[in-house]
């Protein structure tokens, strides 16, 4: 009985915690789905539940030499 108040206790503390392994993926498995992009990704496609699925941008690097 003990061992399962335990596990109930701690199912209840983790699962607020949010990780990003476990968020839906989208674009290839590239993407994440989310509410609203950040300021270094772009919206690539729709995720359901109407949430956005959002793509990290990649910088684009000039070689100075050339």
């Amino acid at each position: 009985m003990r061992m399962l108040l335990f596990l109930f206790a701690l199912l209840c503390l983790l699962a607020p915690a949010r990780n990003g392994f476990f968020d839906e993926k989208c674009s290839k498995l590239n993407g994440r789905c989310v509410d609203s992009c950040q300021k270094n990704e772009e919206l690539v496609a729709l995720c359901q539940k109407s949430l956005k699925c959002c793509l990290t941008l990649q910088p684009c690097w000039t070689n100075i030499n050339d």
